[in-house]
């Protein structure tokens, strides 16, 4: 087809583009909203404030997002998602999870173990050369093989060249790939955390839902060269807050959804893969529950994934019962059943696009067939067996050339990986044989005896009698020992007699093999049939869409506003009145219980500070951590949640007028908290400029 048909074709159809819901979308910066702002919130940044946002955001790779909100490296996201690096720094006779914690001076910050800070720098569109690497007759196997040694060659080159974490991110399903280079910060200290009990106050009954009472937040500094980071791009902060019906724009790193999906791949998910991933979770959060039930330090230990399963277990119902609904999966269904008709118009687009959809409805005929050893043939439950994975595989892959190992042993990508594998952060080998016995329990009831992946992990024992010989005797709790054999490669790996190393080494055949079966005849045909289906989407609708979350960074926008709930009104903000209203009539009984200086310290407040608000981004987890910010790129609030009207949003956009809502603590509250109930009065004026 010539280039100057295609023109025109994009040109006619882009009269029928579909135009986003209400503040829906989670677009990428180069390509940003701009028209939906100004007709709907009269908003036209300026370039310059598009990239102060940009250079201002920070990705968290334990999972969620943060901000710059002082010169100083000052850092701000959530307690949940600093939850993790707390409880590494914690110890049973001191519990920053649960006692909290603040460094009035810079000497008194301590060291997180591992966390490593991303900001977004720089990005490229690479998508003519990762496509272009696709030679003509190329089958989906070799398609896949040859975009992913390009796609090799493009981080390796720009790592070489700048020194900066280099990553290519896949867009609309492969509809395009953008080079997103990052600044790397692996120096960070904990300057501030409250008790969990107020940034979690409701516990699992309050969780995901509103009105809500949480002072959800922390504070970290990154530094560099040993002194507090440089930042010339930060948010200031907004002391008021936002009003009923301001407009906000929040910038995080959303995780994961899956709107572009096929039917097919939907009905999947519905019918299989959500149910899979429920047993999944569900058999985990079980194991942990058990292991917590010994004691107060086993429940110490375990708390915190508990908390996390708990939370996505909560998050899986409700995106189910998105797929279950007939009105939500019936709007996805009348979607592509638009597009399809749109490409089957024009002769040229039906030609080039029109089967694209086949081959991923008869792929995912096999795909149940493989699905449950797939989801049980592994070791990543356990910290130790993750560690002994990552040696034995890396052993392995290290010798292959750059461009034919696994994605995450990459060259671009070798740093990170050894950071993470050398952290000191502790581990428990009791709590390691619970969860690697209840693991292999599981896969032994799902996947039966005879399985190849049950048959190398158990070798004729019981599990607990296989977690047991593989934990009893590990040195890999000690980095020195993990530094040697990550040293000392294929060889050292090879001989030696760790018992976690053996056990990784017997059960790595089968991993593989998996692997190449959900690579080479899965991954590769939904890759090459994607990128056709984004084409086409391309070809109908132009850029109006945006891309699926892939933990990249996105702008999400909406404003501050309540909504109706059955019969009556839901207030778009809550109180610290509030807060005291509701730990009052629960008599002050978990999960309603307050910390000790929230009593004594009450007459300090004042009550009717904003404590809590809803806005109507598009947002999802990831996002947690996100900086609220307003038209002049102040802080207005820190996000932390979404209500359950919003569940089903991996799916789909859930609209403002059916209540769906994000969830955020008021800057207000923020500054409020730290001067009255937490003698923070430093940290407090860094955040508020003076």
């Amino acid at each position: 087809m010539k280039k100057i048909q295609v023109f025109f074709i994009i040109l006619t159809f882009l009269i029928f583009v579909p135009k986003p819901r209400a503040d829906e979308g989670m677009w990428t910066f180069d390509n940003p909203p701009r028209k939906h702002w100004k007709e709907r919130y009269n908003f036209a940044p300026t370039d310059e404030w598009l990239e102060h946002v940009r250079l201002a955001s920070a990705r968290l790779n334990d999972g969620g997002s943060g901000s710059f909100v002082s010169p100083d490296g000052l850092v701000m996201t959530n307690q949940h998602v600093a939850s993790g690096q707390l409880r590494k720094l914690s110890t049973a006779g001191r519990d920053l999870v649960k006692d909290g914690f603040y460094a009035p001076t810079r000497e008194e910050e301590l060291k997180l173990p591992d966390l490593e800070v991303n900001v977004l720098v720089s990005y490229e569109d690479v998508t003519r050369r990762v496509k272009g690497a696709v030679k003509a007759g190329a089958s989906d196997k070799e398609a896949a093989e040859q975009r992913k040694a390009e796609i090799a060659a493009i981080e390796k080159e720009s790592t070489e060249k700048t020194s900066l974490r280099s990553d290519v991110i896949t867009l609309y399903n492969g509809g395009e790939y953008w080079l997103y280079r990052f600044k790397k910060y692996t120096d960070a200290r904990l300057v501030f955390a409250p008790e969990e009990q107020i940034a979690f106050f409701g516990g699992d009954y309050d969780n995901f839902t509103y009105p809500r009472h949480d002072l959800d937040f922390t504070f970290l500094r990154v530094y560099e060269n040993g002194r507090p980071a440089k930042i010339e791009h930060y948010f200031k902060w907004s002391a008021a807050g936002p009003k009923d019906g301001e407009f906000v724009v929040i910038s995080g790193n959303p995780g994961s959804t899956n709107r572009l999906l096929t039917v097919a791949q939907l009905h999947y998910q519905r019918d299989h893969g959500n149910p899979l991933q429920k047993q999944v979770w569900g058999a985990r959060r079980d194991t942990l529950n058990r292991f917590a039930e010994r004691g107060a330090e086993q429940h110490r230990l375990a708390l915190g994934t508990l908390r996390s399963l708990e939370n996505a277990l909560k998050r899986l119902v409700g995106q189910q019962d998105g797929l279950m609904n007939p009105r939500l999966m019936g709007k996805k269904e009348s979607d592509e059943k638009d597009l399809r008709a749109k490409v089957a118009e024009k002769p040229e687009l039906q030609k080039a696009y029109g089967d694209a959809w086949n081959p991923i409805s008869m792929i995912y005929r096999e795909y149940p067939g493989k699905d449950k050893r797939l989801a049980f043939s592994t070791l990543a439950p356990s910290r130790l067996g993750t560690l002994a994975s990552t040696l034995v595989r890396y052993s392995e892959e290290i010798r292959k050339p750059n461009d034919k190992r696994y994605d995450e042993f990459r060259d671009s990508r070798l740093e990170s990986l050894k950071f993470n594998l050398l952290s000191p952060a502790p581990i428990y080998p009791d709590m390691e044989e619970a969860i690697l016995a209840g693991w292999l329990e599981e896969g032994l009831k799902t996947l039966g005896a005879d399985d190849p992946f049950v048959k190398a992990a158990l070798e004729g024992m019981a599990p607990a009698e296989a977690a047991s010989r593989a934990v009893k005797g590990t040195r890999l709790m000690d980095v020195s020992a993990r530094k040697a054999l990550f040293e000392g490669g294929a060889e050292s790996v090879a001989k030696s007699d760790d018992p976690m190393i053996a056990f990784a080494r017997r059960v790595e055949p089968v991993i593989r093999e998996l692997r190449a079966w959900q690579e080479d005849r899965f991954q590769s045909v939904i890759a090459s049939a994607a990128q056709k289906i984004a084409e086409a989407r391309f070809a109908v609708y132009g850029k109006s869409v945006y891309p699926d979350a892939t933990f990249s960074l996105r702008l999400g926008y909406g404003k501050a506003l309540g909504y109706e709930e059955d019969t009556t009104l839901v207030p778009f903000k809550t109180t610290f009145y509030g807060l005291y209203d509701r730990a009052e009539s629960f008599d002050f009984k978990p999960p309603y219980d307050l910390p000790e200086r929230y009593l004594k310290r009450k007459a300090r407040l004042d009550l009717s500070t904003p404590l809590n608000f809803v806005y109507t981004a598009d947002t999802i987890g990831g996002n947690s951590g996100s900086p609220v910010i307003n038209r002049n790129a102040e802080i207005v609030g820190l996000n932390f949640d979404s209500n359950i009207q919003k569940l089903p949003n991996r799916y789909m956009h859930i609209e403002e007028e059916e209540g769906g809502r994000a969830v955020a603590v008021h800057s207000a509250a923020i500054i409020e908290a730290l001067k009255k109930l937490y003698d923070a009065e430093k940290l407090a004026q860094e955040l508020l400029g003076n």
